[in-house]
């Protein structure tokens, strides 16, 4: 029973790291390609993950549980590679790729020799997936060593800048290149940059050693050159903070540059003009907000002295705020404003007050008993949750979500296609879509899928694919009923509403305990419709969907039955290439077992088809078309034997039968 435990532990603990690294959404240049890379094929073990957690047979031999262990130790060192990858100092991974990706083979190594470790028979898992683990190891050992181009001039310029000392020597050219390409454009970039810096000094123990100091001086001229060349930056520091028209310092060329500021005026982890500044109990000052992020990162150490903090009080340093605003006084800057002395001061997004009381007002619209207020505040959070990603930050966090979720059962069918479109925009923020599911949104998505009008059934599928990209919530929408409306859009909406609900139904059903729910929902004869549709324009994503149903024992069952054989060897005859895999795929299943779709392929003169696609298709539907091939000719070769059998046993002589005498 221990044992039990400990293996379903170390599994669950896997699925969680796993969608760790799922949820990381971007790497640093230097370092894109190959971390993307690494991120994608380690999601692909997740079906496996999870169909050893479900599987009936629980306990986990003690040898493969082992090589488990090995796996879980493996993934723990890339989540944290990663991790680094998408948070660290992108001036670092520049400067130190060599060392970094000297980690990054060393991961991947390790990730390749644990999965190399485990023995697949010994686990109920199903031969897709065993597949789809193949394919991530063999992806593994063909990456091993492998070594990219790198961006050499960026190397360069960053090189020369970091062995200059003498500011004078700044090559204007050199900083705009390095500015661009490692995307510090703004004051968001740059501090985030400089809280990276921050993060490697706390973890040096605070010797941060001569090289991070030099890149933290390096970031310094990349900022000011950034601030010179562009005084309007989107930092909530600087809105107010700016020369007004004939003021600043004016140049002989007449033109106004803003006034560098003052280092005592900097803040030390975002090197921008403090607004709040604070002081902390080792004496040095911060702004505030980046202080607060520094303490909820959990660190307990000051960021410039790395001494430990004997508390976290954080004292208003008012003559410090007295001297910056005597500073922007005297340099024609209006001084920063200070901040409300009620609330918090943590900044939730970075909307102008003036568009948080316009959300505010939409939210009382929406809470209100008129059904014209309710429309038209849900047509307008709507739109601006379509228009950018802060709006969708802002109006979630004002609470608007409960609010549309209740729309969702209105009769009138213009609020509830606003309230479902609403709950689209918003869901495409990650940090939004548990907080659609949590607020018990489904329901009502599921509602407005089988009553809605057309425009808002589409709609409401779109969103129930946004929010299935979470692994949990493919659970929890399965299970609250919304897969039979999808089969329904599938099969009778318009052509954007074909295409929704089949995203929906793909993404849904690669968690196995969906493909059961779809095939009893009737999705296969609609498939197949659609696959034979002339100029349907649907046969990717039903070949796709069949490809996954197939491995499910009611779904090749049902696609056995509806004549399906046929089809698919005329797809791999004349389709795409993403198709004539996923056919491929879905008759390797059909011909698994049995031999009657086998000689129906065959008859359908499969052969051909299949010896092209084992020459000149996709890694995958060359494999498929391999497999499909030694299965017919294993086939046919016992037919043969048998047949040999029946024929010598035919041949050979007949003892002579006794003739009865008679009386003569």
């Amino acid at each position: 029973m221990m044992e039990e435990e400990n293996g379903a532990l170390v599994v669950q603990s896997m699925i969680e790291t796993v969608n760790e690294i799922a949820s990381i959404s971007d790497y640093r240049c230097a370092v894109k390609k190959q971390y993307c890379n690494l991120a994608r094929r380690l999601k692909l073990l997740t079906p496996m993950l999870e169909e050893i957690r479900d599987s009936k047979d629980s306990i986990i031999p003690q040898q493969t549980l082992k090589a488990l262990v090995s796996l879980k130790q493996a993934l723990d060192s890339a989540k944290d590679l990663l991790k680094f990858g998408s948070e660290g100092s992108k001036i670092y991974m520049v400067l130190e790729r060599e060392q970094i990706m000297n980690k990054y083979h060393e991961v991947t190594a390790k990730l390749e020799k644990a999965l190399s470790g485990i023995s697949y028979e010994s686990l109920d898992i199903s031969d897709e997936v065993k597949e789809q683990v193949e394919l991530v190891l063999s992806q593994f050992r063909r990456a091993k060593g492998r070594v990219d181009d790198t961006d050499v001039e960026l190397y360069e310029d960053l090189f020369s800048l970091y062995n200059k000392i003498d500011d004078s020597a700044k090559d204007l050219a050199v900083l705009r290149r390095l500015s661009e390409k490692l995307q510090l454009l703004g004051i968001a970039d740059l501090t985030q940059e400089s809280l990276a810096l921050h993060e490697m000094v706390a973890a040096t123990g605070g010797d941060p050693g001569e090289n991070i100091e030099k890149m933290s001086m390096l970031l310094k001229k990349i900022k000011d050159f950034v601030q010179t060349e562009n005084p309007n930056l989107d930092a909530p520091a600087r809105e107010k903070n700016l020369p007004p028209s004939g003021s600043g310092q004016a140049f002989a060329d007449g033109s106004h540059k803003t006034p560098v500021i003052p280092d005592d005026f900097r803040c030390p982890i975002s090197l921008e003009l403090m607004k709040d500044p604070v002081i902390v109990s080792t004496g040095q000052t911060y702004e505030r907000s980046c202080i607060e992020k520094w303490l909820e990162g959990g660190h307990d150490t000051c960021p410039k002295t790395l001494q430990k903090l004997t508390s976290a009080a954080l004292t208003p340093n008012y003559v410090l705020r007295s001297l910056i605003a005597q500073w922007c006084e005297a340099n024609g800057i209006e001084p920063p404003k200070r901040p409300s002395s009620s609330g918090s001061n943590k900044t939730v997004s970075t909307c102008s007050p003036a568009e948080r009381t316009k959300t505010e007002i939409l939210l009382h619209k929406l809470a209100s008993g008129s059904l014209e207020d309710q429309r038209s505040a849900a047509g307008e959070i709507r739109l601006l949750a379509k228009r950018n990603a802060d709006n969708r930050v802002a109006i979630a966090e004002a609470g608007a979500i409960p609010l549309l979720v209740g729309l969702l059962s209105t009769p009138d069918s213009r609020t509830q296609e606003h309230a479902i479109t609403a709950l689209l925009n918003l869901s495409i923020c990650e940090e939004n879509k548990g907080s659609i599911v949590s607020a018990g949104a489904v329901p009502g998505i599921v509602h407005v899928l089988k009553k809605g009008s057309m425009e808002a059934r589409e709609n409401a599928a779109a969103t129930l694919f946004s929010l299935s990209v979470v692994d949990e919530n493919k659970v929890t929408i399965g299970s609250l009923g919304a897969i039979p409306p999808l089969v329904t859009l599938l099969s009778e909406g318009t052509q954007r509403g074909k295409k929704d609900a089949a995203t929906a139904l793909f993404n849904l059903c690669i968690y196995q305990g969906n493909k059961g729910k779809a095939v009893r929902a009737g999705v296969v004869p609609t498939l197949m419709r659609l696959l034979t549709e002339t100029g349907g324009g649907m046969i990717d994503e039903a070949l796709a969907i069949l490809a996954i149903l197939a491995s499910h024992p009611e779904g090749k069952a049902i696609i056995g039955a509806a004549e399906a054989v046929p089809v698919l060897v005329e797809v791999i005859r004349n389709g795409s290439p993403r198709n004539r895999e996923n056919a491929a795929a879905v008759l390797v299943h059909l011909c698994s077992g049995d031999q009657k779709h086998l000689v129906e392929a065959q008859e359908h003169g499969v052969m051909g088809p299949l010896v092209d696609l084992a020459q000149n298709g996709t890694d995958r539907g060359k494999r498929k078309a391999q497999q499909l091939l030694e299965r017919i000719s294993r086939f046919f070769e016992q037919q043969k034997h048998t047949q040999a059998q029946i024929e010598a046993h035919i041949q050979q002589p007949q003892p002579p039968t006794m003739a009865h005498s008679g009386d003569s």
